[in-house]
């Protein structure tokens, strides 16, 4: 596991992007204090889902408004029709470590890490 933030470093129902991986993934505290982590960009453009707004279990894409679930990275709302990876976090003595899925990344047309 990948130590990722501190967790006062994170806001209720906001994301920060984390460069540090490849690609880049999002780490959200819901207002619930549930910790979550996704890929960070949406599967339909290039935009940051760090940049969104969560509210119930799901962040939306700042730039055309898809849904991504906090918990399973599942889609909900068009343009985008594939989900983005969600990642296992664990949160030990106030520190935020992250396992990142192995499975393969769904990143939009012409972006590459």
């Amino acid at each position: 596991m990948l130590r990722i933030c501190s967790l006062d470093e994170l806001t209720d129902d906001e994301g920060i992007r984390i460069d540090a991986v490849s690609p880049p993934i999002a780490v959200f505290l819901t207002s619930e204090g549930e910790v979550c982590a996704l890929d960070d960009t949406c599967t339909h453009q290039d935009a940051s889902l760090a940049e969104g707004w969560v509210e119930g279990g799901r962040v939306e894409c700042p730039l055309h408004a898809s849904t991504f679930s906090l918990r399973t990275g599942e889609v909900d709302a068009p343009p985008a029709t594939r989900g983005v990876r969600a990642h296992q976090v664990e949160v030990i003595d106030g520190e935020v470590f992250v396992e990142l899925s192995t499975a393969e990344p769904n990143l939009p047309p012409g972006v590459v890490y």
